[in-house]
């Protein structure tokens, strides 16, 4: 593979790093730096997307259970027609019914309120749920305490026996809310390679050195278009090729390409991330 096009592309465009894998073979690598864990932002989503993977085949919660029950303690004093109506399934792909983002990171740091899971299920829910995508912070939050919740740990201890320990990873960081519950929105720390193995794993439809860890049909479910547009899964990006990503600001990506048996995951500081995308997609993906 020839990645010396992409290369100079990724340089200007803020890449720090990537890998590529095929059939378990890793075609290339590039570091611009030593290797060392970063936030990965929004890519965290689909490490809570995973740890509800894990919740519903231990039986711990089902995606058609309803917000209004799962959350029944932390409920507005009115409650909506159409918060009745939502369900997990709807805060994994963002189809809660809002009709802006919030808990983003530049509101969350001006929030008086500490107890986040009953200021964000007091937004009004102006559309039905299933019915409109509104990128935001509060699908994978409400996902990741309602784990916790159930799990009666953090995503952090839950994930560790389940996902990084086998994947060889050591506990990772992971931002928390006020009231230390792991954010299931963002600030999860990972390397590289750890990322990589993330994608891999998922590329693998949940098999791990022969050891099933996630079922296969979990893994289906999340690269599925729930939402058409844009495509998306459960707090997994749709693209290209058939692709399904865990995507963090300034592009920190895992993209699987279950069609090419292959994964090509990326460190960036990139303010550009379309643009990242592209050069992906028509310089690398034509030659897997």
């Amino acid at each position: 593979m020839d990645i010396s096009v992409f290369t100079e592309k990724a340089k200007k465009l803020g890449v720090l790093s990537f890998k590529i894998t095929q059939n378990g073979i890793l075609l290339n690598e590039w570091y611009s730096e030593n290797e060392i864990r970063r936030n990965i932002y929004s890519a965290t989503k689909s490490f809570t997307s995973c740890a509800v993977g894990f919740a519903v085949q231990e039986g711990l919660l089902s995606v058609d259970e309803k917000v209004v029950d799962a959350f029944c303690d932390d409920l507005p004093q009115t409650i909506s027609d159409n918060l009745k109506k939502a369900t997990v399934e709807d805060l994994l792909t963002m189809r809660l019914g809002q009709k802006d983002a919030h808990l983003m990171a530049a509101q969350r740091l001006h929030y008086k309120e500490d107890d986040w899971v009953k200021k964000a299920l007091a937004i009004p829910l102006d559309y039905e749920p299933k019915t409109h995508f509104v990128y935001s912070n509060v699908g994978p939050y409400l996902a990741g305490i309602l784990v916790q919740r159930r799990a009666k740990c953090t995503l952090v201890d839950y994930l560790m026996p389940r996902l990084f320990a086998p994947l060889g990873i050591k506990r990772p960081t992971w931002e928390t809310d006020y009231q230390g519950n792991s954010f299931g929105s963002g600030g999860l720390f990972l390397s590289l390679s750890e990322l990589h193995k993330f994608g891999l794993l998922y590329l693998n439809k949940g098999n791990w050195e022969g050891q099933q860890l996630l079922a296969p049909e979990w893994i289906e479910a999340t690269a599925k278009d729930h939402v058409t547009n844009p495509p998306y899964g459960y707090l997994f990006w749709r693209g290209e090729y058939n692709s399904f990503r865990a995507d963090g600001m300034y592009s920190q990506l895992s993209i699987i390409f279950p069609d090419k048996s292959a994964v090509i995951s990326v460190v960036a500081n990139c303010y550009d991330g379309q643009s990242l995308l592209r050069a992906i997609y028509d310089d690398l993906c034509p030659q897997l």
